[in-house]
């Protein structure tokens, strides 16, 4: 069944755009929900008519994905989340969390239902998410997931609990042969 979308639909099309869909998803989905209109000949001749409106808001709504596209593009947003031994979350990491951390964060308000996340997140670290903006327009933005581990002092601390083992474990023995 041919329609005419109203506004953007995901794998399909924009505003303006004849597509072919399946007839019970035109019934059941879309059409109840205002998303498209049956294409007749009345309904495309008033789109011919709207064309030109049509492409001015297309042209916004480009310009607008491009800018944000600017401002998230490679940006690292911290998620604090509860990080158990070895790195795991207690839990995972789901699109509202990242949705609340880019508003905190970045001052961007982005669609949960934008996020993808191509595997659940339930390890602590760096990880990249995609953000859909608009169409073909997508962000690429890095979460730090828990605290960002510091390598180096923990390295110190560990050495110097070992030398501080070894230290004691010479008086001791020092300590025993003088007592024999």
């Amino acid at each position: 069944m041919k329609v005419i979308l109203l506004g953007e639909l995901k794998g399909k099309g924009g505003e303006g755009d004849v597509v072919e869909v399946a007839q019970g998803f035109a019934e059941n989905f879309l059409f109840p929900n205002r998303m498209a209109l049956k294409a007749t000949k009345g309904n495309l001749k008033q789109l011919e008519e709207r064309r030109h409106n049509i492409e001015k808001r297309e042209a916004q709504r480009i310009a607008d994905a491009e800018a944000l596209k600017d401002a998230l593009d490679g940006k690292t947003v911290l998620i604090d989340a509860k990080v158990g031994d070895e790195g795991q979350l207690f839990g995972s990491v789901t699109n509202v969390m990242v949705a609340d951390s880019i508003k905190n964060e970045l001052g961007v308000e982005v669609e949960r239902k934008r996020i993808e996340l191509n595997r659940v997140i339930k390890t602590s670290g760096l990880h990249t998410v995609k953000v859909s903006l608009y169409r073909e327009i997508a962000a690429e933005i890095n979460l730090q997931v828990g605290k960002p581990v510091e390598e180096e002092p923990v390295v110190e601390e560990a050495t110097a609990d070992a030398e501080a083992t070894e230290t004691e474990a010479a008086a001791e023995a020092e300590t025993t042969e003088a007592a024999e």
